[in-house]
Order: C-alpha cells, then sequence, then structure tokens
C-alpha cells in the first residue's frame, strides 16, 4: 500500500527512465504499448461522461427478460422504454456559460504586454475555453497544446483527455516529465490506423502501428522533431507543450456525483412508460386451472371462451401506478440532481416572478462553489499557457515580459434584478462613478462607456452657444426711468 508501494504515476515514470538507459536515442516502443493498453481503462472511464453529455445513459442498454424452463432470455415482445433524461448536459453548461460564456478579461500594468495578449486572445480562444472547461467537466480533465505554426505565428489546438498520458514529477507532481498522445485515423477505406506521439521537453517523437508494432512514422520529414522552427533552426521549449486542465483536485467528471441519481430517475420513469403500455393488456388470474396455458390464450383469442372445470374459473386484472407516490420520488430526484449536480433549479415555482438580489445570490451558491474549484484549476493552467506565450515574444524579439504579471477576471454569467441593481446605483453618491458603471448590468466595458461619456459630454458643451459677458454701466448715471 501506497507510500511502500509504488504509485501507478510512479510506475510509468520507472518504465519511461529503464526504457531511456536501454535504448540509446529512441524511447522503446514495446513499453510504450504497454503504457497504452494500461490506459484503457482510464479512457473508458473519461468517454462514460462523455456519453452521458450525449444523452447516451445506460438506460440505453437495458434489457428485458423472461425464464423458460429456468433459462433466461430476452424479451423482445414486452415493452421496453429507454427514456434518458440529458441531466448531465444541462448542469454542465450551466457551469460552462456561467463561467466562461462571457470573455475572460485580462490586464497588466504593461500596455504594451496588454495589447498583445489582448490581440491574441481572439473569438478561437474564447471558444477553446468553453470547450475545455465542458469537457473536463466531462471527462475530469483537459489538455491545450500550444505551438508556432508553419508561418511562424503562435497557436493552440485542444488535445482531448482520453488520448494523453502523462507522466509528472513523482515528488511534487507539478512538473510533467513525459506525455504520450495516442489516437486513431480512419483512412479513405473506412480503416482504423494508430498514431503515436511522444513529448519531451525538448522533442516529438511520432509513431504509426504496422503489423502489431509501432515504427517511426515516416509521414514526417523530421522524426523526432524539435517542438518548433524559427527560420531553418529547431528549437525546444525546454518544457513539454502540453497543459492540464483539470475539473478538479480529484480530476473526475463531475457525472461521478449524481449519475445514480440520473439513472434511478431515467428508470422509473422508463419503468412507468412500460406500466402505462402494459395496461392495456389485460392480466388474467386463473383458478384451478390445469391445462396449457398457450391453449388457454388461444381459446381467448379464437372463441372469446374457455372451458373450465368444477371449482375452476378466472379474473381479469389490470395493472395500476401509484401515481402520487411515483410523482413524489421523482421530484424528490430531481431536487436532488440539481442540489448534489450543483446546479440552479430555474423552476417559476422556486425562483419567482420577480426575485431579489438577495434570493438570486442564495439560488446561484451551489453553482458559485463549482464554479469556485473549476476556477481554482483554470488559472494556474492559463498561466503556464501565457509561460508558452511569453516564451514565444521572448524568441522572436517582441519584448520580455513576465507572464505572472498577467490577470485574469472571469465574468460571470448571473441573472439579476437589474431594477434593483439601477436604483442602488443611482443613490450610492459617495463612489465613483467608474465603480458605479463597472456594477451597472447594462455596461460589459467600462472604459469604452467612459470615454462615451466622456464624448457625449465634450459634444454636448460644443453644441451650446458661448458665454457673452454682460455689460455693466459703471459710469453712474441716471436711470432712465427716474424722472428728471
Amino acid at each position: 500500500m501506497y507510500p511502500m508501494t509504488p504509485t501507478h504515476t510512479e510506475e510509468l515514470l520507472k518504465i519511461i527512465e529503464d526504457s531511456s538507459e536501454t535504448s540509446d536515442t529512441l524511447p522503446d516502443t514495446t513499453v510504450i504499448q504497454k503504457m497504452i493498453d494500461k490506459h484503457e481503462l482510464e479512457r473508458d472511464r473519461m468517454l462514460e461522461g462523455v456519453a452521458y453529455y450525449m444523452n447516451q445513459a445506460d438506460i440505453k442498454k437495458k434489457l428485458r427478460y423472461f425464464y423458460e424452463k429456468g433459462v433466461r432470455k430476452i424479451d423482445t415482445e414486452k415493452p421496453n422504454n429507454r427514456i434518458s433524461h440529458n441531466w448531465h448536459k444541462l448542469l454542465v453548461q450551466q457551469k460552462v456559460q456561467y463561467l466562461v460564456g462571457k470573455p475572460i478579461t485580462f490586464n497588466a500594468e504593461d500596455s504594451k504586454f496588454l495589447e498583445l495578449v489582448n490581440d491574441f486572445v481572439n473569438e478561437d480562444f474564447d471558444d477553446v475555453m468553453n470547450e475545455l472547461l465542458k469537457n473536463a467537466s466531462n471527462k475530469g480533465s483537459e489538455w491545450l497544446h500550444p505551438f508556432v505554426d508553419e508561418d511562424g505565428k503562435f497557436d493552440f489546438i485542444r488535445i482531448p483527455a482520453e488520448e494523453v498520458i502523462a507522466v509528472y514529477d513523482t515528488t511534487k507532481k507539478r512538473k510533467l516529465l513525459y506525455a504520450i498522445r495516442y489516437y486513431d485515423v480512419k483512412n479513405i477505406d473506412d480503416e482504423y490506423t494508430r498514431k503515436v506521439e511522444v513529448y519531451t521537453d525538448q522533442q516529438t517523437f511520432y509513431y504509426v502501428m504496422y503489423d502489431g508494432a509501432l515504427i517511426l512514422d515516416f509521414d514526417y520529414e523530421r522524426n523526432p522533431e524539435s517542438h518548433f522552427y524559427l527560420g531553418n533552426a529547431g528549437y525546444g521549449w525546454g518544457k513539454v507543450p502540453l497543459i492540464e486542465f483539470k475539473n478538479n483536485e480529484e480530476g473526475v467528471s463531475d457525472l461521478v456525483f449524481y449519475k445514480d441519481l440520473i439513472d434511478q430517475y431515467n428508470s422509473n420513469i422508463s419503468n412507468n412508460a412500460n406500466t402505462f403500455d402494459e395496461m392495456q393488456d389485460i392480466i388474467y388470474e386463473l383458478i384451478n386451472y390445469s391445462d396449457d396455458l398457450s391453449e388457454f390464450v388461444t381459446n381467448i383469442r379464437h372463441y372469446k371462451a374457455v372451458a373450465v372445470g368444477e371449482g375452476g374459473g378466472f379474473n381479469m386484472k389490470t395493472a395500476e401506478i401509484p401515481m402520487d407516490s411515483a410523482n413524489s420520488h421523482l421530484d424528490r430526484l430531481e431536487e436532488n440532481i440539481y442540489r448534489f449536480g450543483q446546479g440552479v433549479n430555474n423552476n417559476p415555482d422556486k425562483v419567482g416572478s420577480s426575485p431579489t438580489n438577495v434570493a438570486i445570490k442564495n439560488l446561484y451558491s451551489l453553482l458559485d462553489l463549482k464554479a469556485n474549484e473549476a476556477e481554482r484549476k483554470f488559472r494556474p493552467a492559463l498561466h503556464a499557457f501565457f509561460w508558452f506565450f511569453t516564451e514565444y515574444l521572448r524568441m522572436t524579439d517582441q519584448g520580455e515580459y513576465d507572464h505572472t504579471l498577467l490577470q485574469m477576471t472571469f465574468n460571470r454569467s448571473r441573472m439579476t434584478n437589474e431594477l434593483e441593481e439601477v436604483q442602488m446605483g443611482n443613490q450610492s453618491n459617495d463612489i465613483s462613478k467608474e465603480t458605479r458603471l463597472a456594477h451597472h448590468p447594462w455596461v460589459d466595458d467600462v472604459e469604452a462607456e467612459m470615454k462615451r461619456i466622456k464624448d457625449e459630454e465634450e459634444e454636448y458643451r460644443k453644441s451650446m452657444p458661448p458665454l457673452r459677458d454682460i455689460p455693466t454701466d459703471t459710469t453712474g448715471g441716471d436711470d432712465e426711468d427716474e424722472p428728471k
């Protein structure tokens, strides 16, 4: 048991280190394949969250059975409703749009550095932030790969977490030592080919599966190759160019915390639907009937009658559903899905027609907790990403900047009582106009709004006629109305 026995990460690290000691310059491909095989179970766990997000819950796999002579068989005649409710997507979308639905705002004291950052973080960057958080919520983490493209420009691409095997420094688990990416590519014949990439802090190795073994991929002119090229010179970042964006400290999907509740909800709804479908079928209670049941059914269908012996008979019954109990149970499940999924139940019965901001804050309290945890993990990951960006700026002679001085603000999207906020702002005369504008529900960019106000005031002053001095009689002359 840990710490006396090695952890899974320590095992992977030892495999790679042993490989590097015995294989001259190239990693041992058989060891890489072993690591990929070990990772398959983790891959399946990650993809479960993706399946639920795509409304492919476990209820979709449900089968109904019957026994014939003691043998269990799949029943294809009975109703088998498999109704899936996409609670997981609802809760993930609430979290994503709440935390990064609005673009992240960056700030820095160095105006030149801020200008370079703002020019870089375009709509593609905002979209990738949404995808990173969505997929991290589904899988537990997601990866971002910074690189320099063929034109020498800094760029990035999201890499699915199920494709990445990461090996961290086992002492602190902060430094990424190696990373393996594996994925399948479909060719024009609809056949799949396994591709493998091994990232170190200086270069990348590319492999392809051929005849059951990994060999160097000759589709690449250079293999291994440097992380990027400026002109004809190749460079390594000095760090593995992959950044993990974790969902939480445990690195697990949000689904873990409420999957059982969703499965129970789906099962109850589906079972009720099956019962409704079966209610039109009459159940016969037979009394002292010893003949073949199939003959009984045939006689009922054909003759609309059946012969019974002395003391025999039958009763007709139909199934009933205790709707009050069923609805009460479903309501309790729904409430718990929102509670343990840390979401916002915007049912009008819960929210009301015109809730106060205090009530709205209470409504969002659980979502705030979940968003805080994700933001705490995304901040250091973003700082790690901008380390690569500042290194690129330094190496391309665009200036030397400290990525740790870059400030970032996650602009959360929350329903508010706008009338209440505007009234509070107008009544707060003891704070600056800039602060009031920052909390105004209609203002997204405070600096731009301040500039517009200044321009409007200047335009108003220019539209006013110039003020003229009123002449004053200082001669002491007589008043015209005074009689002479």
